[in-house]
C-alpha cells in the first residue's frame, strides 16, 4: 500500500539522484548559469548606457533649450533639419533676451585652431560665446575670471583655457595674464575652466573659450552654430520655447526656419529608446534560458531511459504516478534554483568587474531583469522538466523493471 512521502524525503531523493550523475548535472547547471548571467550582463549594459546618456544631457544644464538653424521636418528621406532660409546671427541671440521667461542666452560659434605658447602648440576646439555660457552650461572656473560682460558685438582678445590645454601649454606654471596665439591672433588668458570632462562627445577640458565676436573674426564666420538658452524654471520652459519661436519668426520675415530642442524632450526620447534597447537585450539573453530548458528536457529524457529500473521499482513498491511525477519535477526545480542562484552571482560579479574596469560607465542591472531572470529560470525548468517527468510517470512498472 502506498504511503504519503514527506517533502523532505522527496527533496533528499531528488538531490541524491542529481549527485549520482555529476556530469549531467554540471552540464545543465552550466547552461542555466550562462543564461541568467547573460540576462544580467546585457541588461546592465543597456541600463548603464541609458543612465550615461541621460547624465550627459543633464550635465548640459537645467531648463535648457537649444536653438538650431533650419526647421525639423519629415520628408521622404527621413527626419532632419531642412528648409534653412536664414542663418542664426548674433542679433537673433540678443533679441531673445527680451523674453521674460528666458534667463541666459549664449550664442555659440564653433571652430578648431592651433593654440600655441612659446614653443608649445596644441590643436584644440575653439568655442566663441558670451559670459552667459558658464551659467547656461554649468561650467565653473578653477582660477581667474569669466569672459568680460561687455558689448558682445565687440571683439576682445581674452580667452579661457580648458584644464588639459592649460596643463599642456603651461606645465606647472600660472597661465593668468599670459598671451597665447590662437590661429593668427593673440589672446590673453584670464581664466582656466574647472575639470568638466566629456559632455556629449565634446571634451571641455581640451577646449578654449573666446568672446563670440572674436570667434566670428577668427573663423570669418558671421553665422552662429547654435544658441544655448535657459529658462528661469522648469515650468517656464514651454513659455521660453514659444517666445523663441515667436521672436525669431518675426526677425526672419515670418519664416519658421529654426528648430528649438528642449532638454527634457531629448532626455525623454533617449530614455524611451535606450529603455526599449535594454528590454530587447534582456529578451535576446532570455533565449539562452529557453535553450537551457530544452537541454534540461533532453538530458532528463535520457535520464528516464537510464533509470527505468529505478522507476519501475518505485512503482512496484506502490509509488503512485503523481509521486514519480513529483520526484522528477523536484529534480528540475533543484537544477533551476541552483543554476539561477549561481548565474545570479556570476552576473553580478561580471557587472562589478565591468564597473571596476570602466568606472565612468556605471553598469547596473535593472530590478526587473533580476526578477525576470529568476522567474524565467524556474518557468523553463518546470516547463521542460514536466515532459520527461510525465513520461517517467506513465511507465509500466513491469516493463520498466524488465528494461523495456
Amino acid at each position: 500500500m502506498a504511503t504519503d512521502v514527506k517533502p523532505q524525503d522527496t527533496l533528499h531523493f531528488s538531490y541524491q539522484a542529481l549527485r549520482a550523475y555529476p556530469g549531467r548535472t554540471s552540464l545543465i547547471l552550466l547552461a542555466m548559469c550562462i543564461g541568467v548571467a547573460a540576462i544580467i550582463l546585457l541588461t546592465s549594459l543597456g541600463e548603464g548606457a541609458r543612465l550615461y546618456v541621460i547624465g550627459q544631457f543633464q550635465g548640459l544644464g537645467s531648463n535648457l533649450l537649444l536653438v538650431m538653424p533650419g526647421r525639423s521636418e519629415t520628408s521622404g528621406a527621413g527626419v532632419g533639419l531642412v528648409g534653412t532660409t536664414r542663418d542664426l546671427t548674433l542679433e537673433d541671440a540678443l533679441a531673445l533676451q527680451h523674453s521674460s521667461a528666458i534667463k541666459d542666452v549664449a550664442p555659440i560659434i564653433f571652430g578648431a585652431a592651433p593654440v600655441s605658447y612659446e614653443s608649445l602648440e596644441r590643436e584644440v576646439s575653439i568655442m566663441g560665446s558670451t559670459p552667459a555660457l558658464l551659467s547656461a552650461r554649468q561650467l565653473e572656473l578653477a582660477i581667474g575670471q569669466p569672459l568680460p560682460d561687455t558689448n558682445p558685438r565687440v571683439a576682445t582678445a581674452v580667452c579661457l583655457l580648458g584644464e588639459t590645454v592649460w596643463q599642456e601649454l603651461f606645465p606647472n606654471r600660472n597661465a593668468l595674464g599670459e598671451w597665447v596665439r590662437i590661429g593668427a591672433a593673440r589672446f590673453r588668458v584670464i581664466g582656466v575652466l574647472a575639470d568638466k570632462g566629456q559632455s556629449l562627445g565634446s571634451n571641455l577640458n581640451d577646449m578654449v573659450i573666446i568672446p563670440v565676436a572674436s570667434a566670428r573674426n577668427l573663423f570669418n564666420q558671421p553665422s552662429l552654430f547654435q544658441i544655448v538658452v535657459t529658462a528661469h524654471s522648469q515650468e517656464q520652459l514651454g513659455q521660453a520655447q514659444q517666445d523663441i519661436e515667436r521672436i525669431l519668426r518675426q526677425r526672419h520675415d515670418g519664416e519658421e526656419d529654426v528648430t528649438v530642442i528642449r532638454q527634457d524632450s531629448l532626455i525623454g526620447t533617449f530614455d524611451n529608446i535606450l529603455g526599449a534597447l535594454t528590454w530587447a537585450l534582456g529578451g535576446i539573453a532570455a533565449v539562452s534560458l529557453v535553450v537551457a530548458g530544452i537541454l534540461i528536457m533532453n538530458v532528463m529524457l535520457v535520464a528516464v531511459s537510464q533509470r527505468k529500473a529505478e522507476i519501475g521499482l518505485l512503482k512496484a513498491l506502490g509509488a503512485p504516478t503523481t509521486q514519480v511525477l513529483r520526484l522528477f519535477l523536484t529534480e528540475a526545480t533543484l537544477l533551476a534554483a541552483a543554476g539561477g542562484a549561481i548565474g545570479l552571482l556570476l552576473g553580478l560579479a561580471g557587472v562589478f568587474a565591468l564597473n571596476q574596469a570602466v568606472p565612468e560607465f556605471s553598469a547596473q542591472p535593472p530590478l526587473w531583469a533580476l526578477i525576470a531572470s529568476v522567474l524565467i529560470t524556474f518557468i523553463t525548468g518546470l516547463l521542460f522538466g514536466s515532459i520527461p517527468a510525465r513520461q517517467a510517470a506513465r511507465l509500466d512498472p513491469v516493463a520498466a523493471l524488465s528494461g523495456r
